[in-house]
């Protein structure tokens, strides 16, 4: 169903409507049209000086957050206009629509709430699901992203606050994938907070009440999914921010049953896989010869690894081969066969006591990297500063180009900052972070800090999925679109000083590649309907939409 247009709305009403508001752009006959004669200034700009106007506006803010909500405000306003002023600013103002500013914004949720957007589904309301999203604004959806709000970002349990997570995450859905922002659609699944001071906070707009566990919590999963299946047949669900116990149990209920995806395990993994394909391909050594150490061991460190194990079997390995590559340590020590409390997914991982031995008791990360000498290490443990100098100097011993990745977010989680680690390995490390850093000076050169963001591979995925008409998110979609990742970054690059990850500014027409990437292993894995390449590149270009104004 195509969104509704102007000739069914009209005067002030129209200019409420932020999927056809035009606001300053209106033509003197469109004006006189739409009954919009004396509701607006004289002066009839074009988008672009409109983009400048609201590029003015934004820069006079001194806070992010407050920038935040001028965008904000700016979306509920004119759609076309905000995405069209964050398409031409997208480095600039993705830390601010997304991390690491949305993680205040979630933590103020209830003290910066102005408009409604999307849909809040409460546990008592779970048996209305379906009618209650007919109550959606537009008709035909294609990407759903929905939270429970349990672990936004590495701030934890926010509430009824994390609906800041899926209205960001959407707006780059749009901005980079070319996703029509009448065909998202953000959901806050609000089952309560454990967060007391949320509870005890007399602004607070979520349901005061405990979290639900158990089974009342699988069954409201359940009927969500099911109301989905059923009003949004077809519809691309992306689960995000949900706490480690549910997050992959969901996962595996439904990825074989309707056509979904986790970002925070399948899309951080997918970006780090592609981060270390660049990795691989500047350093010129093969994936297949890399020694992981992961810090961290909850549901988007597996992902990574997962994802990496896949990307390694697809190269030769065996399983168990591919897993051998890999030693965890969390905040117990080592993974190792004799522990207890071990996810089945974490226990693919875990290592012989026997040949760990000689390391001493539950080694921490500093032994675990004194022993194996790794050439990759991954941080996803939200410990700030656990990359210590020593640590990282170990690493640097053995290894000519360590390649170090602090994907952990916002940037008070990392494990390390940048330019500590380009100090302590002579400049020597390839890094990635889960969060914006300044430019690291190298040699007397500026080189920009690759931000292992979800951006490079979420609306890429939602642009495939649309474009091919897949039916399933399979995890060779999910390599595909890293290794496109890996390939954008060594064109845009220049040798050995090529960031591990594209620019952020050009991530449009990457995302189209990556697109391109996804929808041939989506018909080779046979989700979707055969096409040729030239077919499947057509109906991305197609697929992606810009804003700009129509009459």
């Amino acid at each position: 169903m195509a969104p509704h247009s102007p000739a069914q709305v009209r005067g002030a009403a129209l200019l409420a409507d932020p999927l056809l508001n035009k606001g300053t752009a209106f033509t003197a006959e469109e004006r006189a049209e739409f009954g919009l004669d004396g509701l607006l200034p004289p002066a009839t700009e074009t988008l672009e000086e409109q983009a400048g106007r609201a590029y003015e506006a934004f820069l006079g803010y001194d806070r992010q957050l407050n920038r935040h909500i001028y965008l904000r405000q700016l979306q509920d306003t004119n759609e076309v206009l905000f995405h069209g002023l964050l398409t031409r600013h997208l480095e600039e103002m993705l830390p601010v629509v997304y991390t690491p500013t949305v993680g205040e914004a979630c933590r103020r949720f209830s003290e910066i709430y102005r408009r409604p957007r999307g849909l809040f589904l409460t546990y008592e309301d779970r048996h209305r699901f379906r009618e209650i999203l007919r109550n959606r604004p537009g008709g035909e959806v294609d990407v759903i992203v929905v939270t429970d709000g349990q672990r936004i970002l590495g701030l934890g349990d926010q509430g009824v606050g994390g609906m800041g997570i899926p209205i960001g995450k959407l707006s780059l859905y749009t901005a980079i994938g070319g996703i029509h922002p009448a065909r998202t659609l953000p959901v806050l699944l609000d089952v309560g907070t454990d967060n007391e001071d949320l509870l005890a906070n007399e602004h607070y707009l979520g349901r005061r009440q405990h979290r639900v566990t158990g089974e009342a919590y699988d069954e409201m999963i359940e009927a969500f999914v099911s109301a989905v299946e059923a009003e949004l047949p077809g519809t691309l669900l992306q689960w995000e921010d949900f706490a480690t116990a549910h997050a992959r149990p969901i996962l595996g209920r439904y990825q074989d049953r309707l056509l979904t995806f986790n970002d925070d395990i399948q899309g951080t993994a997918a970006v780090a896989l592609g981060a270390l394909t660049t990795a691989t391909k500047v350093t010129g050594a093969a994936l297949t010869d890399h020694r992981i150490v992961v810090l961290g061991a909850g549901s988007a460190a597996i992902g990574v690894a997962d994802m990496i194990r896949t990307a390694l079997v697809d190269e030769g390995l065996t399983e168990e081969q591919a897993a051998d590559r890999f030693w965890f340590v969390d905040i117990d020590g080592l993974l190792v066969d004799s522990r207890t409390g071990l996810t089945p997914e974490q226990r693919v991982y875990a290592r012989d006591d026997e040949d760990v031995r000689q390391w001493g008791e539950a080694p921490d990360l500093a032994r675990v990297v004194g022993e194996v000498r790794p050439t990759v290490l991954i941080g996803l443990s939200t410990a700030h500063g656990a990359f210590t100098e020593e640590i990282v100097r170990t690493m640097a011993g053995s290894c000519d180009r360590p390649v170090i990745l602090p994907l952990s977010n916002p940037t008070s989680n990392a494990e390390a900052e940048p330019a500590d680690l380009a100090r302590w390995t002579d400049g020597r490390a390839l890094i990635a972070t889960g969060s914006p850093f300044p430019p690291l000076t190298v040699d007397g050169r500026e080189v920009p800090v690759a931000q292992a963001n979800n951006v490079y591979v979420f609306p890429a995925v939602g642009l495939a999925v649309t474009a091919c008409r897949a039916t399933r998110v399979t995890d060779r979609m999910m390599v595909a679109a890293a290794r496109a990742v890996g390939e954008c970054a060594v064109r845009a690059g220049t040798g050995e000083a090529t960031p591990l990850l594209p620019p952020l500014a050009s991530m449009r027409d990457a995302a189209r590649e990556i697109a391109l990437a996804v929808a041939r292993a989506a018909v080779e894995d046979g989700v979707a309907p055969e096409a040729t390449e030239a077919e499947l590149r057509e109906a991305v270009t197609e697929a992606q939409w810009t804003p700009r104004y129509t009459s």
